[in-house]
């Protein structure tokens, strides 16, 4: 029994593990999309009706079947983050709901990804595949963090409520940047099959510069708190973080207007994807740093009033 016990520390490695793999699967998917691979199998979950693997031999093919195959490791991860939950030591309830939302997450991912397939890659299945993978990331970058304490604990905000509420306006932020990224990719050239798919009827440079707004809007919101941060020491976890979010934006802007400028190439494209990834677990990185854990006592309950009111 001994060797089935998780402690804390293990289990915080199976929730980056996590994050990880279904961070991978994401840029897996977006290398199946811009190689026009999408229909590469045209059965689900079999590649070809009466056959698990590939039976054509085409590259298409490989890489779609290479993508599904690869769908496995992602599940293995988010498995592992609920059966760590279950065994470790001491066993937080909190923590198996948060694990137990990524095996759900994935459970729907297997439906949407058979939809996907069914509709002939439909612009707006293919865009809540995406979408779903967002939120799973979510909810596997809030449980990496939770799980940082032994025992259950309260996020006490360590700065003033109108920058706790600026932090929440970025998540938002950042999601309506995610979105309007989606609509962007929709309606451009990469349909994940040159023949069959469809594409969304906007006007890529009108979708492309609402996208661009918000990652502008975003970029200010992140700069108006840092001014409030950096005189003050206490606020240090808070800069580290503004530090990598600025720097994860400006590194996916230069890389967002070099693939617009540049005839959108599909290695960019895939480039962009990774990146949308990083800026979404730096903005939820902001905003948790916003907060420290403490474990739950009403002295915890009473500090975080005072806090916040500062």
């Amino acid at each position: 029994m001994a060797s089935t016990v998780v402690t804390p520390e293990r289990y915080r490695r199976f929730t980056l593990w996590a994050i990880v793999a279904l961070s991978a699967i994401v840029v897996t998917g977006a290398a199946v999309r811009l190689t026009g691979s999408g229909l590469g199998c045209s059965d689900w979950p079999r590649c070809e009706q009466g056959s698990l693997v590939p039976d054509q031999g085409g590259v298409h093919s490989a890489i779609e079947f290479g993508n599904r195959a690869f769908s496995i490791v992602p599940a293995v991860a988010v498995g592992l983050t609920l059966w760590g939950a279950v065994r470790r030591v001491p066993m937080r309830r909190d923590l198996v709901w948060w694990a137990a939302g990524l095996v759900a997450g994935v459970a729907a991912q297997i439906v949407v990804g058979a939809v996907v397939v069914e509709s002939e890659l439909v612009p707006s299945t293919v865009i809540v595949h995406f979408l779903l993978s967002m939120v799973l990331i979510w909810n596997a970058v809030v449980l990496h963090h939770r799980a940082r304490t032994e025992t259950a604990a309260v996020n006490v905000a360590r700065v003033p409520y109108r920058i706790v509420n600026a932090g929440r306006v970025g998540v938002v932020l950042a999601a309506y940047v995610l979105v309007s990224g989606t609509i962007v990719t929709g309606t451009g050239p990469h349909s994940g099959d040159i023949t069959a798919a469809e594409r969304l009827p906007y006007f890529l440079p009108d979708v492309a510069r609402l996208h661009s707004g918000g990652v502008i809007v975003l970029s200010v919101l992140v700069l108006a708190v840092s001014l409030w941060a950096w005189p003050r020491p206490a606020a240090d976890p808070v800069r580290r973080s503004i530090l990598w979010l600025l720097g994860a934006i400006v590194a996916q802007g230069a890389i967002g207007y070099t693939q617009y400028f540049t005839g959108v190439p599909a290695i960019l494209v895939g480039v962009h994807v990774l990146g949308s990834i990083v800026v979404w677990i730096a903005v939820l990185w902001f905003h948790l740093s916003l907060f420290e854990q403490v474990e739950e006592t009403p002295i915890a309950s009473r500090r975080h009033t005072a806090v916040v009111a500062s």
